[in-house]
């Protein structure tokens, strides 16, 4: 006779039991007091309802009440890619099924541990240049909203703190943070973490007579930050995924730079694609560069291009070419290394570009004329005054890319070299990898640029600017130079709907890479001693 099953299924029935009965005392925390701790739990949702919560200090854990997604996955593997190589973002790729199996803190101790590991100490930015765009676009709406009306805010961080600190203190305003140190030897990260004191916002902490908590469950009892909570107040997965994405225009600092390859939020099955996609995407990066770089007509070029998914869009170009002057000066803002040959293509006439800090491969394989400038205003004018008698020249007078709907400071140099102007307005869209850099080989930009499954660039020509539109108010030359570049920036930025600001070159390289963006033979770009040093 067959042994009965009835211990087995009532077993699964008790442990059924056990299963509901977690889930409800999970659901329900926000309303019982616990037996263990002298404080009240309540959902996060009752924070927010909470009067004068603006004299209040708040200490709240990041990782699980300001993201809405509960994977840090994304995070690492722009670490392992962007500071490390494309071989150790395959390693944490493939050992990532692995991890899942392991403890949430040991996964987190192994996912550091491969993507630090024999990373320089002082070489890692990208904890400000290119983690906060991935982080602020995770960040929950009604979260930050309830958060920023705190008084003192204290973030508490399971991650490294050169991962996050930037991304809170500079661009949401948080007070403290306290995330984890990485151990180094030699200058050297060796991929191992240890607690971090921070004993100013322990003592702002341990002093305030009321101090408001936020957190996860399983977080309030294994930070000692929140000991010194009177009230406690928990996020569970369900809300988190219910948040609204925090819109740009919310954002307490702008996001204006950002550095990295990578163009796309990298989940598991995001990078997944990006691996499938790499030989192929090689291959048609390569053949596109060369399409671009050839001096095949306009007729040719252009229907390649958009076979291999790059669509381009030209509006009024009747407006540049309806004077047949030669020694027209064409000015445009500034998104990729290709905005000239681009120009140039849409245009069906030879320019001159002039350029600063572009790399000696790219200038070599250029199918245009490149001139390149000194930073000497003197020499730079007359230099440009020459090049334009003898054809039509095209300027970037922002002096760099620039990535999101920004345009930085344009340089009036162009407008002593010429009464007319002709402004284009340029915009583009990727979808996988970014072709700008401001640190590493700036020679790979074009290669990065054209391996995009799909990428999308246009070009709009505006009404030419004469020289009277900028010193109607009899103002010296200097101030109608200033005005009329202004001028030429407010019609562009107006065109694609971005904003202006008076940030410039030098800025973007400082925020990003610490340097002033001076290229060193082979593309790679000096550091800020070598700069001086030269």
């Amino acid at each position: 006779m067959a042994p009965k099953a009835f211990p087995f299924s009532k077993l699964a029935l008790l442990f059924s039991a056990f299963l509901d009965n977690f889930r409800d005392t999970r659901r329900n925390l926000g309303n019982h007091w616990s037996p263990r701790s002298p404080f009240e739990f309540q959902n996060l949702e009752f924070l927010g309802q909470r009067p004068h919560l603006e004299n209040q200090v708040l200490v709240f854990h990041a990782e699980t009440v300001l993201l809405r997604s509960s994977s840090l996955f994304p995070y690492f593997m722009l670490v392992a890619f962007e500071a490390g190589s494309l071989i150790r973002a395959l390693i944490l790729f493939v050992l990532y099924p692995f991890i899942c199996l392991c403890h949430q803190d040991l996964a987190l101790e192994v996912m550091v541990f491969i993507c630090f590991l024999g990373l320089k100490k002082e070489r890692f930015t990208e904890g400000r240049a290119v983690l906060p765009k991935f982080f602020l676009e995770d960040v929950g709406r009604e979260s930050f909203e309830v958060l920023r009306r705190g008084k003192l805010i204290v973030a508490i961080s399971d991650l490294p703190q050169v991962m996050v600190e930037s991304f809170l203190k500079d661009f949401l305003d948080v007070d403290f943070v306290v995330g984890r140190d990485l151990k180094a030897c030699r200058g050297y990260f060796v991929g191992l973490m240890e607690e971090r004191r921070d004993y100013n916002a322990f003592q702002v902490v341990k002093l305030s007579p009321h101090v408001i908590g936020v957190g996860c469950f399983r977080k309030c009892f294994e930070h000692e930050w929140f000991s010194n909570c009177k009230e406690i107040y928990l996020v569970d997965e369900q809300e988190r995924r219910n948040w609204h994405q925090l819109p740009r225009d919310l954002y307490p600092k702008p996001l204006i730079f950002h550095d990295g390859r990578l163009a796309f939020r990298p989940t598991f099955w995001a990078t997944l694609a990006m691996f499938m996609w790499l030989p192929m995407g090689f291959t048609l990066g390569i053949i596109r560069t060369i399409v671009v770089l050839s001096s095949l007509p306009f007729e040719i070029k252009f229907p390649i291009l958009h076979l291999t998914g790059v669509r381009i869009k030209i509006s009024n170009s009747e407006l540049a070419t309806m004077s047949n002057v030669n020694g027209a000066l064409y000015v445009c803002n500034h998104r990729t290394l290709f905005d000239p040959l681009m120009l140039s293509s849409c245009l069906r006439t030879p320019l001159t570009a002039v350029v600063y800090s572009l790399s000696r491969v790219s200038e070599i394989l250029s199918p245009i004329k490149t001139v390149r400038l000194t930073r000497n205003r003197g020499q730079d004018a007359e230099l440009m005054s020459k090049v334009l008698s003898q054809g039509n020249l095209v300027v970037c007078p922002e002096g760099t890319t620039c990535r999101e709907p920004y345009l930085l400071r344009f340089s009036p140099l162009f407008t002593e070299i010429s009464d007319n102007i002709f402004p284009v307005a340029i915009d583009c869209h990727v979808s996988m990898f970014y072709g700008t850099t401001a640190r590493g080989f700036k020679s790979l930009d074009p290669l990065f640029f054209s391996m995009n499954p799909r990428s999308t660039y246009s070009a709009r020509f505006l009404n030419m600017v004469h020289r009277g539109a900028g010193d109607e108010n009899g103002d010296d030359a200097r101030t109608s130079n200033y005005k009329m570049a202004n001028l030429v920036q407010s019609m562009i930025a107006e065109e694609l709907g971005f904003s202006c600001t008076k940030l410039t070159r030098k800025d973007k390289y400082l925020i990003l890479a610490a340097n002033e963006g001076v290229v060193r033979k082979g593309g790679e770009l000096k550091t800020e001693t070598e700069t001086k040093m030269k």
